[in-house]
Formats: structure tokens, sequence, C-alpha cells
């Protein structure tokens, strides 16, 4: 039998399995209005894997085959970003949030910050989120300052850790921070070291238990624009495994579209002047 090729639809009720199999394993839910989405993805790694069927697909998937999985999961995951996105947010990061958790600390005598970056993608927010930081301390270098960025795509991530950008993602970048932080490089724009060396990547499923349970002492996460792609108890160990890995008044950002009001009691809604935030 020959090679499903992209044109040929998958019937709905072939492509309902591996939905299942991928909400089973990573908690992302694809309603069949969005099956649109994911078929062109399905058909790709069916082709990568000489699957002639999307039956035979599945049954790929659930032998686990070649950790396929991981590799569908990678195609199924959008990564659309750049820096200092939701600037209104960052700025109440910046210039609130951050600033209530370092005159905590001073008065402790801690001088550790620790964040985290949910879904980092390319590597955008967990760079901009240390770009912040040295914008906003005086005392910077009397910190030791760590970003833990995680994401589920192996390859995302190592583009991110290169720190390479083109001139889209730096759109935003007030230009006094592009020269600061960023070194050109024919047309592409580079993170400097002194910025890098503050940021550790590593590979993350928010669904497994284990790997999630590693995540703690964190002062500020940011999980944007996550929560939209999770049913609703997906949704509720994300955000339970969050708030285990914050510190007491430690703070959780959502995408502006994403709440906690419904998955979690246990936050205290907090309002910022540009935007809202969530407390431990």
């Amino acid at each position: 039998m020959s090679i499903l090729t992209p044109m040929q639809p998958i019937p709905v009720a072939d492509m309902i399995p591996i939905r299942d199999l991928v909400l089973q394993t990573a908690g992302m839910l694809f309603e069949e209005k969005k099956f649109y989405f994911i078929e062109k993805r399905i058909q790709k790694r069916m082709q990568a894997t000489n699957s002639s069927s999307a039956k035979e697909y599945y049954r790929l998937l659930k032998l686990g085959a070649g950790d396929e999985m991981s590799q569908l999961l990678e195609e199924l995951t959008t990564n659309e970003t750049y820096f200092y996105r939701n600037l209104p947010q960052l700025e109440s990061f910046a210039e609130e949030a951050l600033m209530l958790i370092v005159e905590e600390k001073r008065q402790r005598g801690d001088f550790k910050l620790r964040f985290w970056s949910a879904a980092c993608s390319s590597g955008e927010e967990p760079y901009t989120l240390v770009m912040l930081a040295k914008e906003k301390l005086p005392d910077f270098n009397k910190w030791q300052i760590e970003v833990v960025a995680t994401d589920l795509d192996t390859k995302i991530l190592a583009k991110a850790k290169a720190g390479s950008y083109d001139k889209r993602s730096v759109k935003d970048v007030p230009p006094a921070v592009l020269s600061r932080y960023f070194d050109k490089e024919g047309d592409r724009h580079v993170v400097k070291a002194d910025v890098k060396r503050h940021v550790k990547f590593q590979q993350l499923n928010l669904m497994e238990r284990t790997g999630m349970r590693r995540m703690q002492g964190f002062d500020c996460v940011f999980c944007r624009n996550v929560l939209i792609y999770f049913d609703d108890n997906a949704k509720k160990r994300v955000v339970a495994s969050i708030y285990d890995a914050l510190q007491p008044g430690g703070f959780i950002f959502l995408g502006h579209s994403e709440s906690v009001g419904k998955l979690s009691a246990a936050f205290k809604l907090v309002k910022f002047k540009k935007s809202l935030s969530y407390r431990k």
C-alpha cells in the first residue's frame, strides 16, 4: 500500500484515537473543530515513519517505537514567540512583582532569585526576564539569578540555547537594550554570554509527575499561553504543580486569556497597574 500523502484527508474516526493518546500523554486537548490544525502534522510524521494509514501510525504511537510520541508532540507544539512579548505584563513583573520579592529578600539577607519559564519555546521569554532584571536591579551583580527554561520540544530547546535570532524576534526590544545585551552577527542578533549564563534550559513534559516534582523553589513562574492547550483536569494538575514549585509569596503569570480562578483556590489574585497575576 502506498504512503498516505498530505492531500488525502484522515478520517475523523482515525484521528480520534491519535488525539486521545496525545491527551493521555501530554494533556493537550484538540477538539474535532481543531483537527484541521493537527492533521497535516500527523501526516508529516506518517510519511517520516512510512506509515501507510492513520491506523498503522496509531499502532506505532501505542507501541512507543523510536520515541515517536515525542516526535509528534514536537510537531504539534506551536512556537510563536518574541522578545518583550506582552509588554504590560512584563512591566508588572519588573516594576511591581520583582520589587516586592526583592525587598522581602533583602530584609532576610537572601540574594537568590529563581524564575521558571514554562514552555519557553525558542528562548525569547527567559532571556527577556534576565534583561528586565538587569535593567531594574541597580545591585544586580549582588544577586544569584537563575532562570530555568523548560519545553517539551528538544529541537526548539537547542535553538534557544544558541540564542541567535532574526529581526522579527527582536522587533519589540528597545534599541538601548538591543545594543546592550545582543551582538550583531550578520543579519542575526545573538544574546550575549552575560545574559545566557543565567538561563538553564531543560526538557520537561508538564504532565510528567516526577519531572514536575523536581521543579522547586521559584519566585516567579511564567506559564503563558500554555493552559489553553489542556483539558480541565490537565490544567488543574499543572496549576497545582506550579503552586508547589513556588516559594511562599511567589507569583504565577499566565497568558491574557488564562486564569487560575476555576482551577485552584490556593492563589491570591493580585491586580497590578497594567496586568493581573496570582500569588502563593
